[in-house]
């Protein structure tokens, strides 16, 4: 069997597509929106040999199912813990990119006793700034106009149009590929609903909606690498820097000339970069679990009050699951 050839659970009466492949310490790693375990691939040839990788299709993307439930990261962060009990990890080292960094985030936020590392891609939760077109999907107009930019005639003008361009030596970035990679399941009514439902559920007209960088602060003894490409066009590299001035024990790698998916840009570097980090660093030994899956409460100046919206409760567990 192909290390990616995935295989299938069900969940809440859902099915969930994931890869799982090699021994070792285990490494889990998260897509972002529009994303799939092929994001990832060149990281699963590169680590499986040394470790344990396991790469799901989070809900709503790639193979898993897309249902009408909820897809918020909490959601989708009790779906990741939920499928560790199902393949007997205890704990692993979480990677997340853009989306999946923030559902990486609110994971180790919620269940901190299962996190040893916490590894973050040019991630989501750190700030307010994203890309319009992203945005712009939080409209309702967003409604009409995607089915037909999703369309299937739209979609053959468009390779069209680039199978063309590359006679004269034009060549798609790995961001270019893997956004299209992603925008040809549109067509598909219910992939639509999934992503329209997951991108509402962490942005609107304005940016960003859920804000995670104050959780960094209360991940004592979990070691944390931030990773960013310096020409990220979805979210600006700023947020990298905001979190090293928050959580100055942050490890900031910034892979200069990368987009939005440095992994795929320059996987090797990722590769040495993941073990280095794996290997200088101690696992956390498992944070207590939360008596509560609510963030805590922060004293606020009575001169400049803050309204932050918190992470909803995880999803309980399904027993007829």
């Amino acid at each position: 069997m192909s290390p990616l050839s995935p295989r299938q659970t069900r969940l809440y009466g859902h099915t969930l597509s994931y890869v799982d492949s090699g021994t070792g310490e285990a490494i889990l790693f998260v897509h972002g929106l529009l994303g799939s375990h092929r994001n990832w691939r060149y990281l699963v040839d590169r680590l499986d040999n040394t470790n344990r990788v396991v790469v799901p299709d989070l809900f709503g993307h790639g193979a898993s199912e897309k249902h009408e439930g909820d897809y918020s990261p909490a959601a989708q962060a009790g779906t990741l813990r939920d499928l560790m009990d199902q393949l007997g990890l205890e704990r692993v080292t979480i990677v997340g990119h853009s989306l999946g960094g923030g559902i990486s985030l609110a994971f180790s936020y919620l269940f901190p006793e299962r996190v040893e590392r916490l590894v973050l891609v040019g991630t989501g939760g750190l700030g307010r700034e994203v890309s319009p077109f992203l945005r712009a999907a939080t409209l309702p107009v967003a409604d009409v106009v995607l089915p037909v930019i999703a369309s299937p005639w739209v979609r053959v003008g468009a390779e069209f149009v680039g199978r063309s361009l590359s006679v004269f030596g034009w060549r798609a970035s790995h961001d270019m590929r893997a956004a299209w990679e992603g925008f040809t399941e549109l067509n598909d009514a219910d992939a639509r609903r999934a992503f329209l439902a997951t991108t509402r559920s962490v942005m609107n007209s304005g940016g960003q909606r859920i804000q995670a960088l104050e959780y960094l602060t209360e991940l004592v003894g979990v070691p944390v690498l931030i990773v960013w490409g310096t020409n990220d066009m979805v979210i600006p590299v700023e947020h990298a820097q905001r979190a090293a001035e928050l959580a100055p024990t942050c490890r900031v790698e910034l892979f200069e000339g990368a987009g939005h998916f440095p992994h795929l840009d320059q996987p090797n570097r990722f590769a040495d970069v993941l073990r280095d980090f794996m290997a200088t660093t101690e696992r956390a030994e498992g944070l207590p679990a939360r008596a509560a899956t609510k963030p805590p409460t922060r004293a606020r100046s009575r001169r400049a009050p803050v309204r932050k919206r918190a992470l909803p409760a995880a999803p309980k567990r399904d027993k007829t699951a």
